[in-house]
């Protein structure tokens, strides 16, 4: 299996980007997709906010910046992540350093669980020590995801699970 984690770019992300954002909808279980309104058309715009928000361009107060990454195995799409690279009062409440999704059609094939281990070797390489990645309590294949990767239970609250690695 040949796996890569590639950073957005706006030279080479395409259709095949396009298709997934559409496939994977509106988003759930806490991960949001705003990707999967727009229009073929709009894609080059889409990215273009996406790769502003990684360089903290034109950000909002309360938005802090992040990195998108793309899943590939074995050359097919499938799969996205964020890192975000640090975090606000919200972000330590919920939604923390790392979020991601794999598209509907390639579900539980374990790529949960390596596009959780890439990322933690972005963040890594971002200098990024302390992990925080937050889930539904219900959330229980999220929660296998994250524990496979070494993450551990920091607190429940209000059915949302916070986990920390310090890498």
């Amino acid at each position: 299996m040949i796996v890569e984690l590639i950073e957005l770019t706006m030279n080479n992300d395409g259709v095949d980007v396009f298709d997934m954002l559409k496939e994977i909808g509106p988003g759930e279980n806490g991960y949001v997709n705003d990707g999967c309104a727009i229009q073929i058309d709009e894609l080059p715009a889409y990215l273009k906010k996406c790769d502003n928000m990684s360089k903290a361009i034109d950000l909002a107060p309360h938005i802090v910046p992040q990195t998108t990454f793309w899943l590939y195995i074995d050359c097919a799409l499938v799969g996205v992540g964020e890192l975000r690279h640090y975090l606000n009062e919200n972000l330590k409440i919920r939604g923390g350093n790392i979020s991601y999704t794999i598209r509907p059609s390639q579900r539980g094939k374990g790529y949960g669980t390596v596009i959780l281990q890439e990322l933690l070797k972005k963040a890594k390489d971002k200098d990024i020590e302390k992990i925080l990645i937050t889930c539904s309590e219900n959330n229980l294949a999220s929660r296998k995801v994250i524990e496979k990767n070494g993450c551990i239970l920091a607190s429940i609250n209000n059915g949302e699970c916070s986990y920390r690695k310090t890498l």
